[in-house]
């Protein structure tokens, strides 16, 4: 399984989530880009006698898609004043978390970015040989990127214009989360690079139970996205015809 290869990007991914004990919330968002983007270069690292063009595009995608991903939301809350109030409103038990919570929080969390970036991991671990697979999964991964970050950038661009109404315009005229919708292509080209390099059940278990569980996570927040919207704008009629 290589345990402790696993448990230095443990670490790494457990380091640069630290900055969720400031906002819970960063556990999920800022950490989460931040600790997969971490992971990508200390693969760079560990596996440097597997230095080749698949190994750099599959390590740069993450590198790229948690840099966008911190990025776009740091720049957000420092010059958004009406996502601050939305993301104040959400993180308004902060206060009466305990710490034992957010530590339960930041372990599991951390894990858990381990656990999707496995399919990686594990085709250099395992010295898979290349094949076109993994190249049609970093494929699918930059989709992803692109969609998510053509996605924020319109939602900004609508929400600037008409901070009273939710994004209708765009991407957004097809699919209601776009963003998320990319999200979970980025990871589905991810675990199919590692269809042909995963060994074993536990291999296997860790991988597809990550998948599982970042769809379900992005799933479940788009839910909740849109009882927020309901609550907000739905007695406007514009966003009932939407």
């Amino acid at each position: 399984m290589g345990w402790n290869d696993l448990g230095l990007l443990y670490v790494v991914a457990a380091v640069l989530c630290m900055v969720g004990f400031y906002k819970y919330v960063y556990f999920l968002s800022i950490g989460y880009g931040f600790a997969v983007a971490g992971i990508g270069v200390a693969l760079l690292v560990m596996f440097p006698a597997a230095a080749g063009p698949l190994h750099l595009v599959q390590c740069l995608l993450f590198v790229v898609y948690g840099a966008r991903l911190s990025g776009f939301l740091l720049v957000r809350e420092i010059k958004n004043a009406a996502y601050r109030k939305t993301l104040s409103s959400v993180t308004k038990d902060e206060k009466t978390m305990p710490v034992f919570v957010k530590a339960a929080i930041w372990i599991c969390v951390s894990a858990l970015y381990v656990a999707q970036t496995s399919p990686v991991f594990y085709r250099l671990y395992n010295q898979a040989a290349d094949s076109a697979l993994p190249w049609i999964g970093c494929l699918i991964s930059a989709f992803g990127i692109l969609l998510e970050a053509l996605a924020d950038r319109q939602k900004s661009a609508q929400k600037a214009k008409n901070p009273g109404m939710v994004a209708t315009q765009g991407l957004y005229r097809t699919v209601r989360c776009p963003n998320y919708l990319g999200e979970i292509l980025f990871w589905t080209g991810v675990i199919i690079g590692g269809l042909d390099a995963l060994k074993g059940a536990g291999q296997w278990l860790m991988a597809v139970i990550a998948y599982i569980c970042i769809v379900a996570i992005m799933f479940n927040g788009a839910k909740r996205l849109e009882k927020r919207q309901e609550a907000r704008y739905g007695s406007t009629p514009e966003y009932r015809a939407y």
